[in-house]
């Protein structure tokens, strides 16, 4: 399941509370960069926010054997991804308690 689908869920029961979305998170990555740590087999996804902050996602295969940089990188940025969520998700918690 990916944030897409779960997104269509939400919306179809209703869920109308404050919420990040996978529209805001998107509109906050503005630069993303791969690197393939000398290794052969980790990948570092750096992403750039809006902002200027940057968060990294890393991927390594176990055996060097099964590295593929395509792979790699969708799992690097999956695992960045995930920490722009969080982000978004302190963010708003923060605005929601300073109104009260």
């Amino acid at each position: 399941m990916n944030d897409r689908t779960i997104e269509q869920e939400i919306q179809a029961k209703g869920l109308t509370a404050p919420r990040v979305t996978p529209d805001q998170v998107g509109a906050e990555i503005v630069g993303e960069t791969y690197t393939v740590l000398p290794n052969g087999r980790t990948t570092v996804c750096q992403l750039t926010l809006r902002n200027g902050f940057t968060v990294e996602g890393i991927s390594a295969a176990v055996s060097i054997q099964n590295f593929d940089a395509k792979i790699g990188n969708k799992v690097a940025r999956q695992n960045a991804v995930g920490k722009v969520w969080e982000l978004l998700g302190f963010r708003l918690r923060d605005q929601l308690a300073a109104e009260g």
